[in-house]
Formats: C-alpha cells, structure tokens, sequence
C-alpha cells in the first residue's frame, strides 16, 4: 500500500489503475491467504475454491510438501542459465519422474524419454507445434473444433472457436479442424499432416469426454498416415480425472491393442502445485531435431525453472504416492450425487473435472454469482462462499474442478451452499 500526507491508495484503486484489464467486469475479490481448498479474503470472508485456480491447484493452495521444495531451492539457488545448458538437479529429478509417471508408455518412434520444460501450457503447445513440423517435414497441423491450447498466436491458430480469433488475424496458415469424437472426420488426416493435436477430455469445450474407442481410430490414423498423434493434458494431467494422466484411464489392461499412448505429451496448469511450469514430453528421435539446422531450435530462458520444478517435483510426489487420483472418480460422484436440482439439465465429468450444465448462461451467471457472495456486489464477511465459473466455448455450463485434496466434509459444503444459490434461481 502507498502513502503520503494527502492520499492512500488501495491495492484495489492500483488494480484498476495500472493492471491490464481482459474484460470490463473482473472479479475483483482481493484475496489475503489462501490454504487447502480455501480462499480468504481482506474483509474476513471464505471461499472454497471449486475451480482450482482454473486447473492448476491440484494438491490445494500451499501444500506443505511444495512449501518445503521451493524453500530448500530457494536455500540453494534460483535461475542460473538459459535451459538445457547446465546440469540442474530439480530439472533432472522433475524429468525422471515424469518419464515414470508415464509408466512405458511406448510410440513407433520409441518410449517417451525427453522432457522440455516451459513456463506455460501455451509454451509447450508452441514447441510442441516447432518440434512436429520440424521432425516430419511437414506444415499442417489438425486441431478440433471448440478446442482450447492458449492464447499467444501459435496456439490460437488451434483454437476452435473463431470468436477469440477473428479479430487476430492473420494467424498461422495450414490449419485445419475436426469434430472430437467425429470418426467420419478422421479421414482429413493425411500425408501432408505433421500433428493432430487434442485435449483427452475437451476443457473448454465443456468437459466432453469421447469413447476410447475414437482416441484408439485417432492414434490408429495418425500412425498410418505418418502425422504425430499430440496430446493436451494441460488440463487433464496430475490426477484431475482419476489416472495420473488422463490418457491412461481410456484403454483396458488386456485390450491385444494395446495402449493409447500419445507421440508427445502436454503437461501444465496442475503440475506446479501453484508455481508456474509446463512441458512438452516425446521420445529421443523426436526431440532430438532441436539439436541441429539449426543448433538450439528452441530456446527458453527460464522455462524449467529451478524454484518451479523442484515444486513441481513434490507435486507429482504428493499425488502419486498419496494416490489422491484414485479417489477423484468417488469425489466427483459425490458432487454429482448431491447436485440435483430442477434447474441442472446435466453433469459430465471425469474424475474431478466436471461440468454442470443450465439452460443458459443467464440462468447460470446469477448462481455463480450468488455462490460467490457477488450478487449484492461483494461478499459478505464471516461467512463461506464458493468460487466456480463458466466455460469458454460453453457459457451455459458451471466448471467444477476443486483441488483433489478436498475432503467430503469440503464437498457436502460447497454442494449446500451451491443448492441455496440454485434454489434462489426458481
């Protein structure tokens, strides 16, 4: 807070004032602390934040065991040289642990071996788009339609939904879009694709999850073709849908195929445990083009952060030997158990990723708003509410993904005070 004789001026006023605004409607609730599932604002209310950040605090806000990691870094050393050029040791420890996590999970081109760390969801979608183009030869990349990969303007040019690109343009060339779940689509994939590139389970979308047996005719396409089969589990990885990575949970241990396993692999959003990173993961051959014509073809100075992998590394610790993804699927049948309204037309999900679905968005933007302790213009003091929100390509339906670490207890309440917001809808 800044002071002088004459003026005191609020971090809200400074908010205003000076932070880039991306709509003219922010929420605009000025949080004090925040622990496990819960939220507290400067004016004493709670908040159980059912969204996770928007998918990022898997393990709850400020999680011991990330605490700890990013502390006993910070004790030894923070950024030290652009990526990939010195040994580091939470780079190191961070990349064989993911490479486990995927437990030999082997494409035509081999095991996926290599890891590159980003900042960014988005930044691994970019380099993931360099690296395909430059190991295949080949310029078109296959996205599908209402999908989301992230706002710089590589990713944009994959997004599905011309409403947040038009006014863009022009973005990249050679793109084209599919259907999810459409298998009569599958045949605009051909010889001239580099990568077909799709979320496991549509985030954006509205969480639409499609029958394993299209992800198996995609991979199976892709391999015939030449193209590489990119897989986005920005959203969907670090146990949100009740396997480590979601691809895991859409193939049977004794299908004679096989599993559905991506050529590269996206990774963000849940797996800092709240700091920022990504990664784009795929087998040596494949990353190996970065090597050469020419020398260092892609560059990051602090993607793989030493701070952020080693809190990173404590994250995927925590979820894997806590198992904490084994029990999404019970805690998102719970939530669906409990919310049961007139006003609900449906709920999908997998796991904790979730999406109830209204009439419209002017049934929905009032309940959010009610849940939030918003509808009388801010929130009320010495009482709990609950932060949830809408989708991008799907405005009608309320996204619940609260942190996996939520309790039942945690659930039943959020679903009480989520019901009071409904009924005050009829």
């Amino acid at each position: 807070m800044t002071t002088n004789s004459a003026l005191i001026v609020t971090h809200r006023q400074l908010f205003f004032q000076h932070l880039a605004q991306t709509s003219d409607f922010p929420l605009a609730l000025e949080i004090d602390r925040a622990e496990g599932v819960f939220l507290y604002d400067t004016a004493g209310a709670r908040y159980i934040d059912l969204i996770s950040g928007i998918g990022v605090s898997n393990v709850g806000h400020r999680h011991p065991a990330v605490l700890a990691a990013v502390q006993a870094q910070l004790d030894k050393y923070m950024h030290l040289m652009v990526y990939g050029e010195y040994v580091q040791g939470p780079q190191a420890q961070l990349a064989h642990a993911l490479i486990e996590s995927l437990e030999g999970a082997t494409t035509p081109y081999g095991p996926i071996s290599n890891v590159y760390f980003t900042n960014s969801g988005t930044e691994a979608v970019e380099g993931a788009m360099k690296v395909a183009k430059r190991f295949t030869g080949r310029t078109e990349l296959i996205a599908c339609h209402n999908a989301y990969h992230g706002s710089t303007q590589g990713a944009l040019s994959l997004s599905g939904d011309e409403n947040f690109k038009r006014n863009y343009r022009p973005l990249l060339p050679d793109v084209r879009h599919i259907g999810h779940g459409n298998h009569d689509e599958l045949a605009q994939i051909t010889a001239r694709t580099a990568a077909v590139i799709m979320e496991v389970v549509q985030g954006e979308a509205g969480v639409r999850v499609p029958d394993p047996a299209y992800l198996r005719a995609v991979q199976v396409r892709c391999h015939e073709v030449g193209a590489l089969l990119i897989f986005d589990e920005i959203q969907t990885g670090f146990g949100r849908t009740g396997t480590f990575w979601a691809f895991q949970g859409f193939h049977h241990s004794l299908d004679p195929a096989g599993p559905i396993v991506p050529d590269i692999l996206l990774s963000a959003k849940g797996m800092g445990g709240g700091m920022p990173i990504g990664a784009f993961m795929a087998p040596e051959p494949i990353m190996a083009v970065f090597k050469n014509n020419p020398i260092l073809g892609h560059i990051t100075t602090f993607g793989g952060h030493p701070v952020s992998c080693a809190a990173s590394l404590a994250t995927l610790q925590t979820i894997r030997n806590e198992r904490l993804y084994a029990d999404a699927q019970r805690k998102g049948d719970l939530i669906r158990s409990l919310l049961v309204h007139p006003t609900i037309r449906q709920v999908r999900g997998k796991g904790l990723m979730m999406a109830v679905e209204f009439e419209s968005f002017a049934v929905l933007k009032p309940i959010i708003d009610r849940a939030m302790g918003l509808i009388a213009g801010r929130p009320s003091a010495d009482q709990t509410h609950v932060i949830t929100d809408w989708f991008l390509f799907c405005d009608n339906s309320m996204r619940i993904a609260p942190p996996l670490t939520i309790t039942d207890d945690e659930i039943r309440l959020a679903c009480e005070l989520l019901m009071g917001s409904l009924d005050s809808q009829l």
